[in-house]
């Protein structure tokens, strides 16, 4: 029981994860005013999952996960795909964009908005933002940010410096979870711009590079790659143990995230091709064979 109610600590993320909320419940009461009622109650049980997601990353940043996370790397790896594919995924579906923007005064936000949709001199950002929502951009950023912190030399870094650690490796995760996810989940007012044969390749490849990287860490490997694990006051299990461990996580518990959604993902291409057949042929990008009659 002490592993639960140990070693909480305090991290000024937890002052931003206030002030979403309280910016959220705003813009949700504003909205309310001027939404159908079924509109409001859409958003409000959407809020929910924005919640959730927000309590996930404190749970990996401020609870006991974190402190241990230190002390084994296996900890580390849960920890590690919370943040990049849990949390992120319940942000998104929690579609906090419009209320977070309702947030603003009606004067500023028009003006804010006239600013960033229509002067031209704000191409420059508006060019910026399609290439950061690119479908392509949010897939090949995630898989980087993930193999670039598993590298011996910034994976060390992250766990010698807790700045590093929580806003440069865990901030990217987060990041670059929120775009990829994007692509595959409905979040208003954002529209997926990637097909939905696209998003399973995206999910199936994305559990690849999990698959290669907890290869590297277990089948590959013969020792343990890193530094910090070396000598850590109290440990008991072997360093090498401890990452074939978290090998064994990110090979395994990569399925929980990817299986659903996959399945998700392939339920829409049969809904859209109208048959599992036609689904399977538009995949391996064949044309549908068309049945002659009466011949």
């Amino acid at each position: 029981m002490n592993y639960l109610t140990e070693h909480w600590s305090f991290d000024p993320f937890v002052v931003i994860v206030a002030a979403l909320i309280v910016a959220n419940e705003i813009g949700l009461h504003r909205l309310r005013a001027r939404s159908l009622a079924q509109r409001a109650r859409s958003r409000r049980r959407r809020s929910f999952s924005l919640y959730g997601g927000l309590a996930s990353l404190l749970v990996a940043i401020v609870s006991p996960l974190d402190y241990w996370s230190q002390r084994y790397f296996f900890v580390h790896m849960i920890e590690h795909l919370l943040i990049t594919f849990g949390a992120p995924a319940l942000i998104v579906f929690g579609a906090p964009w419009i209320p977070l923007m309702f947030v603003l005064p009606v004067g500023i936000r028009r003006r804010l908005g006239r600013a960033v949709l229509l002067s031209p001199r704000a191409r420059p950002l508006r060019a910026f933002g399609r290439w950061l929502t690119n479908p392509w951009t949010a897939l090949v950023s995630l898989n980087v940010a993930m193999v670039f912190w598993h590298l011996p030399t910034f994976y060390d870094a992250g766990e010698s410096n807790s700045y590093v650690h929580v806003w440069l490796m865990h901030g990217s995760f987060v990041v670059t979870g929120v775009l990829f996810w994007l692509q595959i989940i409905p979040s208003r007012p954002f529209k997926r711009r990637a097909s939905l044969v696209w998003q399973a390749g995206a999910i199936i490849s994305t559990n690849v590079v999990m698959f290669v990287l907890a290869m590297a860490l277990s089948i590959f490997s013969s020792s343990s790659w890193y530094t910090v694990y070396a000598h850590v006051p109290g440990a008991t299990l072997p360093a090498f143990a401890d990452q074939q461990i978290g090998a064994a996580i990110l090979w395994v518990c990569g399925d929980f995230w990817a299986l659903p959604a996959l399945i998700v993902v392939v339920r829409r291409i049969m809904t859209q091709e109208g048959s599992g057949s036609a689904a399977l042929e538009r995949f391996l990008g064949r044309s549908p064979v068309t049945e002659i009659r009466g011949v």
